[in-house]
């Protein structure tokens, strides 16, 4: 009966070509019969009439998925992005397993289970190792597979970083060269490992330091956060934890970094919930390997508010280097300009000029002035027929619909700063804000 219906639209079709919810209709009968080909034709033409059509872009990927073209499915969920269901968003990771991008489709299951902490499924969760939210306290934490999703080997280098000379000192002092001149630190007592914090504004590279530092020394990364440790049950949580330290201790030289640490390491004062306290508590026990030798195991940590740490966070041998993550210098802009420019349609530009244009600017704020003068030129191309090249005149116009958000982080810091520095732990945010006490 449902074939005869759809021949008899497929008809219909023929006389208004244009109608395009009809033909949403008859390819929405398709999938469920499970004609895929035929189906993804009629979302292809649909998307030929009405550019960017939701229903017929996720139609499409599906229709690919199901058709084992995983690759065209991938890509078609990429040009979606904020308008996938949870739906689209189930097949998008599956994809994503299918040609073997397991951190990415950890990244992306990760934020799907932010939204929806009770979602399992059960193909996602054999490979990806994510316990479901109806494991016992007992059950072994399998989802933290050593050599697969969790971990990598970066091939970014400190090279690759424009500017940062400071952090860079920093980091190479206590991190890099013990490991390249062991006997040397031996003579002093200096063991390899410890921990660094870096703090700054959001978007300034933190992570992307973090990374370069592992590569700097041929070491595994791994990368966690918050959602990576934190279990509904009590005592699993900081049995994620042990066990991410355990990782790293099995696969020495290891930079374990955590993002946005402040979350896991917030005050103890301010928690009202004492299970967020033992987590803390065992954080600090693995930070000090206690029950474990920590040496190689380098911690890095990255926080957009350090005055949210914990203070026993930074005792000797915890994080006991707390660096400062400047925005780029014009020198360090000028070299995230010209990457970022690559491979567009560029015309004459002055990148020197957008950088001292942009200053407190951070790389996101870059990437978004980019974004705002590519939408400008995309709207110019379209109703000229023609692609219009980028210009010096078009990000500078675009600078001025952008300012750098940095500044409310500055605002906040600046007070901090100024009236919580006994210590003297932000005296290079007043250096970088040029203030004197």
């Amino acid at each position: 009966m449902s074939d005869e219906i759809i021949k008899n639209l497929l008809e219909a079709l023929e006389v208004s070509p244009e109608n395009v919810p009809l033909r949403l209709q008859v390819a929405g009968m398709l999938m469920a019969e499970k004609k895929y080909d035929e189906a993804t034709r009629q979302y292809q033409d649909v998307l030929q009439r009405s550019y960017g059509n939701a229903k017929a872009q996720a139609g499409l990927a599906a229709g690919y998925y199901y058709q084992q073209k995983y690759s065209a499915a991938i890509i078609v969920y990429e040009q979606m992005q904020n308008d996938m269901g949870i739906a689209d968003q189930v097949l998008y990771i599956k994809s994503l397993i299918k040609e073997g991008s397991m951190e990415q489709a950890l990244n992306n299951y990760q934020q799907v289970l932010a939204l929806n902490p009770g979602f399992t499924d059960e193909e996602i969760d054999s490979h990806l190792r994510m316990p479901s939210a109806g494991n016992s306290m007992d059950d072994d934490l399998d989802f933290l597979d050593d050599e697969e999703y969790l971990m990598e080997k970066p091939s970014l280098r400190f090279k690759d970083v424009g500017g940062m000379e400071k952090v860079k000192e920093e980091i190479s002092i206590k991190i890099i060269q013990p490991l390249k001149n062991p006997e040397l630190y031996k003579a002093f007592g200096k063991k390899s490992g410890g921990g660094i914090l870096l703090y700054g504004p959001p978007g300034c590279g933190k992570t992307f330091i973090a990374k370069a530092t592992a590569g700097e020394i041929d070491a595994k990364f791994i990368s966690i956060g918050l959602h990576d440790i934190l279990d509904m049950w009590i005592g699993n949580s900081e049995k994620n934890l042990h066990e991410i330290f355990e990782m790293a201790r099995r696969n020495k030289p290891c930079v374990l970094f955590f993002d946005e640490v402040d979350a896991m390491g917030a005050s103890r004062s301010d928690l009202k919930q004492s299970a967020m306290r033992h987590v803390i508590n065992q954080f600090l026990a693995e930070l000090d390997g206690v029950s474990s030798d920590n040496e190689g195991v380098l911690v890095l940590a990255a926080t957009n508010a350090p005055w949210g740490v914990d203070a026993a966070f930074r005792r000797p041998g915890r994080f006991d280097r707390i660096i400062f993550v400047a925005p780029p210098d014009e020198a360090a802009r000028i070299n995230m300009l010209q990457t970022m420019l690559q491979a567009k349609p560029v015309g004459e530009i002055d990148v020197k000029k957008i950088a001292a244009a942009t200053t407190d600017y951070s790389g996101a704020d870059l990437n978004a002035v980019i974004d705002i003068a590519v939408e400008e030129k995309l709207r110019e191309s379209m109703s000229k027929g023609s692609i219009q090249v980028l210009t010096t005149k078009d990000l500078l116009s675009a600078v001025k619909q952008h300012k750098p958000t940095t500044s409310e982080w500055f605002a906040s810091a600046r007070n901090y700063a100024l009236y919580s520095n006994e210590s003297g732990l932000y005296d290079d945010i007043l250096k970088y804000l040029k203030i004197k006490k």
